[in-house]
Order: C-alpha cells, then structure tokens, then sequence
C-alpha cells in the first residue's frame, strides 16, 4: 500500500513537472496527452489525478508558489539583506514568469485561486519573508529607504509580463537584463521616488 501511494505521489509530481514545462516553452493550448507523454504516464493517469486542465492549471501554479516561497526562506540565510533579496529574485525568475503566464492564459482559473485558502497562506507567507528581506537590507544601507516590499512585488510582475506579438522573443531575451536594471534601481542613490511606497498590506487586501 505505501508502494502504491509513493507512486501516486511520483506519478503527480510528474505531471506537475511536466505540465509547467510544457505550459512555459509551447503555451497554454499543450494538448493533455503530450504532457502525459512528457510526464511518463498514461493518459488514464493523468485524467485520475486532474479531472480537467483547470485542476491541472491550479496544481502547477500552487506548486510553483511554494517553489518561490522556498526560494524566500533560503534568502533569509544570506549574510546579508541585499544578497538575501538579489538570491531570491534571481533564483525565482522562471517560477514567477510562470505565474505571471498562467495568470494570463487562464484568466478565470487565476481569478479562482485568489480566494484559494492554501495560495492566501502561501502569499501571506511569501510577502512576510520578502518584507523582512527588505527592511533589512535598508537597515544596512543597501537598498533605497522608501521602497516597499509592494513595490518589488509590481516591478517584478511588471517586468517578467511578456509584451504580445513579435516583442515577445525579445522580451524572452532580455529578462536577465530587465531584472538587473530592477535590482540596480532599487540601491540607494538617484532621484526620490514620487508617491508612497507599495506595502505588505496593500497587496495583500488587494486583488493583485
């Protein structure tokens, strides 16, 4: 019996794998049975564990909200909050590009998990992380004292979203670039930012 629910937990972690990396290089109209294919299992497997793509769609992206919050609580384990938050962001780019798809393609199955009790938890989490990221790297000087972690959060969704049409291969191109240039922004010096900055609890009553 234990053998058996091992091999559950393979064959779903498969398909998880393999739909997310399917979903990121082709889109999301990657028929079931090809992501079956990538994952090593049959298609009444597949189907057993995912009713249907929204179910499969949720499992990804809930999967790859952990994977981020991971990334955030190995930042915490930098010698300081600057390398801290340049780890996490650096290591989370390509789950958060995901996200950031997802969101699009599947715009109704993205307005569901807003209300998803395990992505809230998620998401609590993962901007109480990044917020302490951040106020201890403007504690030491590294990092411009009127940003906030709301603030991070917008740039990176700003700057991973993929602009349509032919700008998408460039902009699949440039991302490593696109994120230093976020990063070199956020380091002290430079003109005052306009407004307030964005915080924890702005993002988090919002629907964002």
């Amino acid at each position: 019996m234990e053998s058996l629910r091992a091999d559950a937990r393979r064959n779903r972690a498969q398909i998880v794998d393999a739909a997310g990396a399917l979903f990121a290089e082709r889109g999301p109209d990657v028929p079931m049975e090809e992501i079956a294919r990538r994952a090593r299992v049959g298609v009444g497997t597949l189907y057993r564990r995912f009713p249907d793509r929204d179910a499969l769609v949720r499992a990804v992206a809930i999967e790859s909200f952990h994977r981020v919050v991971a990334n955030a609580r190995a930042a915490a384990d930098e010698p300081d909050g600057w390398s801290g938050l340049t780890r996490f962001v650096r290591a989370s780019v390509t789950d958060l590009r995901l996200a950031t798809w997802l969101s699009m393609w599947f715009a109704r199955t993205w307005a569901d998990l807003r209300v998803d009790r395990e992505q809230q938890e998620l998401r609590a989490d993962l901007l109480e992380l990044l917020d302490d990221l951040v106020g201890r790297a403007q504690r030491e000087g590294a990092m411009r004292p009127e940003v906030g972690v709301g603030d991070l959060a917008v740039l990176l969704a700003l700057v991973l979203r993929p602009l349509p049409g032919p700008l998408a291969a460039v902009t699949e191109q440039a991302v490593e670039r696109h994120v230093a240039v976020v990063l070199d922004g956020l380091r002290p010096g430079g003109e005052p930012l306009p407004g307030r900055p964005l915080t924890r609890e702005s993002l988090l009553t919002s629907q964002m």
